[in-house]
């Protein structure tokens, strides 16, 4: 059977880890050619170690100098751009309104929706244009099972995912027909690199560094599933796909079924 991806032009920000890297690993197994934005020069290099297909590009997706430096060799390398992921984010580790300071608040605030919010408007703009110059463009942002309950996160969290979950509706609307948008809301996931902000204190703690982790996320879904980046990167496939080519402004929930889950225990 034909590859869901076969000649699939894309780039995926946030591709050194997690998430990013499987989505990275899945779209070459599905044929397509794949471009990445990575911020760490240690994990660029392991993308140009084990994925020497790869065009890899160093920067901060925060800023839009990099993003159109991504976008642009995207297009020299492939001659196009057809799908565009986002994968990058910070965690708040569950900070309530309560827990933060004045100024924990404000500049927690501003470093948090700056990586999970403000990173993927400013990719989306630089690659815009390429997408709209050829046909059946789709893009897929990452918001997380956060963007539609609460407790999943803390209030930062939890209130720049509601705002991605915004982004994906809104620019779905504007974008159309030339452009698909939808999201891909991701449960709790094993085996990433997630980090909480600086602001915060909060960069050299990493989400998977809990411990009994995949007991917990099994406790806490109706599946009984610990789910890693892989497990998710399908979601990606289908919605980059031509399979898809009829979804806009949707959202895929590989959470373990949490919209059928009882509250947390608080």
């Amino acid at each position: 059977m034909p590859a869901w991806l076969e000649g699939k032009r894309s780039l995926v920000v946030g591709g050194g880890s997690g998430i990013g890297r499987a989505v990275c690993d899945a779209f070459v197994a599905e044929g397509a050619r794949v471009a990445v934005l990575e911020k760490s020069p240690v994990k660029c290099e392991q993308l140009r170690d084990e994925l020497p297909g790869a065009v890899v590009v160093e920067g901060d997706a925060t800023a839009i100098e990099s993003d159109r430096r991504a976008v642009d060799a995207a297009v020299d390398a492939f001659g196009g751009l057809d799908t565009l992921v986002s994968c990058v984010g910070v965690f708040d580790f569950y900070r309530g309104i309560t827990d933060l300071g004045d100024d924990e608040l404000t500049d927690g605030f501003d470093e948090l929706f700056r990586v999970n919010v403000l990173s993927q408007l400013l990719v989306v703009k630089a690659a815009v244009p390429a997408l709209r110059a050829v046909g059946g463009a789709s893009i897929v942002l990452t918001v997380s099972t956060s963007g539609f309950y609460p407790g999943r996160g803390g209030v930062l969290y939890v209130g720049s995912k509601f705002a991605v979950r915004g982004l994906v509706v809104s620019l779905a609307h504007e974008l159309a027909p030339a452009i698909r948008v939808n999201g891909v809301a991701p449960g709790g996931t094993l085996n990433t690199d997630l980090r909480g902000p600086a602001a915060l204190g909060l960069d050299e703690q990493r989400l998977d560094d809990q411990a009994d982790r995949a007991e917990q996320m099994k406790r806490r879904t109706p599946l009984a599933v610990s789910l890693d980046g892989a497990d998710h990167a399908g979601s990606y496939v289908f919605l980059a796909s031509d399979k898809a080519r009829g979804i806009t402004g949707s959202f895929v929930h590989p959470d373990g079924g949490m919209s059928v889950s009882t509250p947390p225990p608080r």
